[in-house]
């Protein structure tokens, strides 16, 4: 993470933005005062719509039934 003073942004804006999307958080300071924070920007994630795996899943009704076999593994005789 680097402070930067605002007058040395306004100069070097362009590589401070290439080096933002590069994935490096930049601080922009006033009379060394942190003031933002410049980073890359992501697209938003598109919103999850509930339901899309109704009818496409089935369970069974004993899957989390205990098996003997693997018991004895996990805790011995």
């Amino acid at each position: 993470m680097n402070v930067i003073n605002m007058y040395q942004a306004k100069t070097t804006l362009s590589q401070l933005v290439a080096r933002a999307v590069n994935g490096e958080e930049i601080i922009i300071a006033k009379a060394g005062k942190p003031l933002v924070k410049l980073v890359k920007y992501d697209k938003p994630l598109k919103k999850r719509v509930p339901g899309l795996w109704k009818g496409k899943v089935w369970i069974s009704d004993d899957f989390d039934a205990e098996d003997p076999e693997i018991n004895k593994l996990f805790y011995g005789e």
